[in-house]
């Protein structure tokens, strides 16, 4: 669902007002669907909220985020996942897992950065 509402030419995502996923969805929640009711709630939700956004996005205090959202919360985030089972795909979660562990995946602010650069409309500043 494409959320047109929000066209606004830059929006800052503060990393001190988060520390963990949970967080950060409450934060771009806040950022991105104002008048929406409903939440974002999963990386997938996060992507589909910026289609309807244009402009540029500054993250604030991103050095934190990158910390706070870092190898130890994303291998938890994964084992989470892992536990909880279907309809999470295990196979595919324990393979990203792996990588993480074994120096190759990414962190979840890795993936965050990766999907918010993923949209050519959105220029993302990290400060």
């Amino acid at each position: 669902m494409k959320n047109e509402i929000n066209n606004k030419k830059m929006t800052v995502i503060n990393g001190s007002h988060f520390s963990n996923m949970e967080g950060f969805y409450e934060e771009v929640s806040q950022l991105f669907m104002k008048d929406e009711d409903w939440k974002v709630g999963t990386l997938d939700g996060f992507d589909d909220v910026l289609y309807g956004f244009r402009g540029e996005i500054i993250w604030k205090n991103s050095q934190k985020s990158r910390e706070d959202l870092g190898f130890d919360s994303t291998k938890e985030f994964y084992e989470n996942k892992i536990q909880i089972g279907k309809p999470f795909n295990v196979e595919l979660i324990q393979q990203k897992l792996d990588e993480l562990i074994d120096g190759k995946g990414q962190t979840l602010f890795e993936i965050l950065i990766e999907i918010i650069r993923s949209h050519q409309n959105i220029n993302l500043t990290l400060a």
